[in-house]
């Protein structure tokens, strides 16, 4: 069945590209990458990425996937029993920035039927590495008048995808950056992080930077949180990792972590680096910064990865 679906559709896919451009302009919810021209009156979500149409019960929501889950969603796409699914159909769907699958379908529930889209696609261009996706379209029976197949159909082919702009992607972090301290960001991550870096290149191997990221399960016992930091630091893609200090401080007024170690970086031709790493521990999680630099440069590194710290407010 897959093969049959994945003819190129390369003409198909052309024409719609070409009367894409011409068409309005696709909307991106904040931050993501992927975005489209929105039908009837769907506005851009609060509740999920994506938009609704909260007085008739529509949404579109769009999920930004990992390369490595997509095979695996994939699958269970084409798996013979799809639960709930009335009238199931699967077929090849060109949209403006690739060529995907389209599963349609109806569910019964509560007494309501509600009529289901899902695309399911990679992209390709030039801002569209790396990019895989599940759109999910739910529109009530009572709603087909505005939202026809034909128009969910149209919203689905305008599907676009652009680098999204850092502040943007800034702005979904849960922390806030008040001073970067002349670094520049070099990478937002989805996980919750952001690398900065102070140097031409994106070689980390080659310029001081700095990682500030977020995560879950910090220990809940202070007697706990040295072990736990230097088990983080031990992650680091760093050779010859030696810790020289070691000790519990605040930070920004909550416990916190410091771990000031030496290492060494192939990228540098081997000479010496500092590191320090800070954990902000509390609510059962932590805020983790770390800065590498040469350590030649480390007295004036320092102080501004010191200035960044300071400067870093959870939302």
């Amino acid at each position: 069945m897959r093969r049959i679906l994945l003819v190129p559709l390369l003409a198909a896919w052309a024409a719609l590209a070409s009367l894409t451009a011409a068409g309005a302009e696709p909307v991106f919810p904040p931050g993501m990458r992927i975005g489209l021209e929105p039908p009837g009156d769907l506005r851009l979500s609060t509740r999920a990425p994506g938009f609704e149409d909260a007085d008739r019960k529509v949404s579109i929501t769009i999920l930004d996937l990992p390369l490595n889950a997509y095979e695996e969603i994939e699958r269970s796409a084409f798996a013979k029993n799809q639960t709930g699914l009335i009238d199931l159909k699967r077929e090849s769907f060109p949209f403006a920035s690739g060529i995907g699958f389209l599963i349609t379908g109806q569910v019964r529930a509560n007494g309501v039927t509600l009529n289901r889209w899902f695309l399911l696609a990679t992209a390709f261009g030039a801002n569209a590495q790396g990019v895989a996706m599940l759109i999910n379209v739910e529109v009530p029976e009572a709603a087909l008048a505005v939202y026809s197949d034909a128009v969910i159909r149209k919203a689905l082919a305008s599907v676009t995808i652009r680098v999204a702009p850092v502040q943007e992607r800034l702005g979904m972090m849960p922390f806030k950056l008040n001073e970067l301290a002349g670094f520049r960001v070099m990478q937002v991550m989805a996980e919750g992080g952001v690398i900065l870096t102070d140097g031409p290149t994106e070689d980390l191997n080659r310029q001081p930077y700095m990682i500030v990221s977020v995560g879950r399960g910090a220990p809940a016992e202070p007697d706990d949180r040295g072990k736990f930091a230097r088990e983080l630091l031990s992650s680091a893609p760093l050779r010859d990792l030696s810790v020289t200090l070691a000790e519990p401080m605040r930070i920004g007024g909550v416990p916190g972590y410091e771990i000031r170690a030496q290492a060494q970086a192939q990228g540098m031709a081997g000479e010496p680096l500092s590191v320090v790493q800070w954990v902000r521990f509390g609510g059962g999680g932590f805020l983790r910064i770390v800065g590498v630099g040469r350590k030649a440069d480390w007295d004036t590194l320092f102080t501004r990865f010191r200035a960044v710290r300071d400067g870093v407010d959870l939302k």
